[in-house]
């Protein structure tokens, strides 16, 4: 099929900016990886952070809460200073907030990791966690053109919200998407509405491959559905807006 590119009105094509360049190794093969992080604004950001919840984030049980909205391209091979074959990955992530990482070693350090941790959900790989960010390098290779998905329909509803007493949690309002709306489906949008809740930290995701289960602490919210398609859990995102109180999350249909 090579690389040519169609008109899709649900994706539209960037080609992003240098950032910084990350070497590293594969385990247990010990296989030099070179991650190129790059910065577009065609990416959106993540929910506002400071960093004082970044380090309770870290020091959390359960940081994956916090997700960070990124483009993963594929792997391609390309030489090193050395001469020698090694093997690089593209990841984009959304422009200010990048900068925003660059200027604090710890925000850097945690972007480092969640780019790490996408490729290997997505790639079924180990890497190293002994980093190294290249000085004199911003990108290995050329930068190549990535597809990343723009806004869907709705096509399912769901807008009967069952309240419970106030001293127990209620089951929130929610949207389920998919995308295409015609064909067959690529991804399963949940859309929910958190009124009253102000941070991520005090959500609880859990994804399963057909079940949804969100907890908004202290008892606010408990939402546990089923669907009917089967996901891939591992590259699903979750985005909360503390503007519009809503929860996002996208996950990848492997069938229906």
């Amino acid at each position: 099929m090579g690389n040519m590119q169609t008109e899709n009105p649900d994706s539209k094509v960037i080609r992003p900016q240098p950032g910084m360049c990350v070497k590293t190794l594969s385990e247990p093969g010990m296989q030099k990886v070179f991650i190129n992080i790059c910065q577009s604004n065609s990416v959106p950001p993540p929910p506002e952070l400071s960093r004082e919840e970044l380090i309770n984030l870290l020091q959390s049980e359960d940081p994956s809460g916090y997700r960070v909205p990124m483009s993963l391209g594929e792997p391609h091979t390309e030489v090193d200073n050395n001469s020698q074959g090694c093997t690089a990955y593209d990841v984009v992530i959304n422009q200010e907030f990048f900068q925003m990482c660059q200027k604090d070693p710890l925000f850097q350090q945690f972007v480092i990791l969640v780019s790490l941790e996408g490729l290997e959900n997505k790639y079924n790989m180990e890497l190293s966690r002994d980093w190294k960010v290249m000085k004199n390098r911003k990108f290995l290779g050329s930068v190549s053109e990535q597809n990343i998905r723009t806004k869907s329909r709705p096509v399912i509803e769901e807008l009967q919200p069952q309240g419970n007493s106030t001293a127990t949690p209620k089951r929130p309002e929610f949207t389920l998407l998919v995308e295409p709306p015609d064909g067959v489906p690529e991804y399963l949008i949940a859309e929910i509405k958190l009124p009253g809740v102000l941070s991520s930290r005090s959500l609880v995701l859990d994804i399963g491959e057909d079940r949804l289960v969100l907890t908004a602490r202290p008892s606010l919210f408990h939402l546990d559905i089923f669907h009917p398609f089967l996901t891939d859990q591992n590259n699903s995102v979750a985005q909360y807006n503390s503007s519009t109180q809503i929860l996002t999350v996208t996950m990848p249909v492997v069938s229906s």
